[in-house]
C-alpha cells in the first residue's frame, strides 16, 4: 500500500491486517516515523523513483495506490508524485507479475459538473484541476495496462472522505471510513473487474453520482451524511455564485494557477 502516511493510509493502515496475511507500506521517509504494526512490512519509497517502486512492488499480489499529492499543486509536484509516480507503479506491476491494483482516483477527475447534475463513469471527464487531471491519466493508465497486460484495476474516484461530513458539499459526497474499507474490499477480490471505475461514496441523500456501471463489484454502502445535515445547514449559506456551492470540485476549481513570483 503506497501513500500510507497520508490521511487515508493511516485509516487504512490496522484495517487491511483483515485482507492480506503481510501488507507491505511505504510513502516518503518522513511520513513513515511510526513503526510497523503486526501484520505490515514498512520501506519508505519515493514514488518519482522508478527503481525504488520496482522494489517495492517485488514480492506482492496486489497493489493498494494510495500515493501521491492529495490536493491541488503547482504542476511540477503534480507530475513527479502522481503522474511520474502511477506510471511506475504500473510498470512494476506489469514486470512482477501483480494482476491486481486498486488505484486512489478522485472525484475531481469530474469536477466541473455542476451539483445539481447526477453523472456516472461514462459521462466526460471534466477535471477541475492539475490533481483531478493526474488522476484522469492515472486512470488512463489503468486501462493501457489490462487491455495490453490484463492487469485488473479498480479505481476509486473517492469522493470526500473523512471521520465526519464537514460542510453541504460533503453532505452529498462524503465516503465513511467504512464504507471505504468495504469499498476497498470489493476492489481487492471480486473476480473479472476488468478496469472498473467506480465512484467512492456513501449512501447519501442527493449523491450526484450513479455507480450502476459497477453494480458487479458488489459494494453496498452503509453509512450516510444524513446525520450531519442539521449541524452543517446551520453553517452560512456560501453565495449563489461559490464553487463550492456550484461545481461538484468545490474549491479545487479555483485553486491556481501557480504562477512563479
Amino acid at each position: 500500500m503506497t501513500g500510507a502516511g497520508g490521511g487515508l493510509g493511516r485509516v487504512l493502515r490496522p484495517r487491511m491486517a483483515a485482507f492480506a496475511d503481510i501488507v507491505r507500506v511505504s510513502d516518503l521517509a518522513a511520513a513513515l516515523e511510526d513503526s510497523a504494526i503486526a501484520h505490515e512490512e514498512v520501506q519508505a519509497c519515493n514514488l518519482a523513483d522508478r527503481a525504488a517502486v520496482d522494489a517495492l512492488v517485488a514480492g506482492c499480489d496486489a497493489i493498494v495506490h494510495l500515493g501521491g499529492v492529495s490536493v491541488e499543486r503547482p504542476f511540477e509536484e503534480i507530475l513527479e508524485a502522481n503522474i511520474k509516480g502511477v506510471f511506475h507503479v504500473y510498470e512494476a506491476a506489469r514486470r512482477h507479475g501483480v494482476k491486481r491494483v486498486v488505484f486512489a482516483s478522485s472525484n475531481h477527475v469530474t469536477g466541473f459538473y455542476r451539483q445539481d447534475e447526477v453523472i456516472d463513469v461514462h459521462d466526460l471527464r471534466r477535471p477541475d484541476g492539475y490533481y483531478g487531471l493526474s488522476k484522469s491519466y492515472g486512470e488512463d493508465m489503468a486501462q493501457l495496462h489490462f487491455d495490453r497486460y490484463g492487469i485488473e484495476t479498480v479505481s476509486i474516484r473517492i469522493g470526500n472522505s473523512f471521520s465526519q461530513a464537514r460542510d453541504r458539499r460533503a453532505l452529498a459526497c462524503w465516503l465513511s471510513y467504512d464504507d471505504l474499507t468495504e469499498l476497498l474490499r470489493c476492489a481487492l477480490f471480486t473476480p473479472d473487474v476488468g478496469h472498473t471505475v467506480v465512484y467512492g461514496v456513501s449512501d447519501n441523500v442527493g449523491s450526484w453520482w450513479n455507480n450502476r456501471y459497477a453494480a458487479h463489484l458488489g459494494f453496498v454502502a452503509r453509512d450516510s451524511a444524513e446525520q450531519f445535515r442539521a449541524a452543517i445547514e446551520a453553517q452560512p449559506m456560501p453565495a449563489q455564485d461559490d464553487p463550492v456551492r456550484k461545481f461538484q470540485g468545490g474549491l479545487f476549481t479555483v485553486a491556481g494557477p501557480f504562477d512563479p513570483q
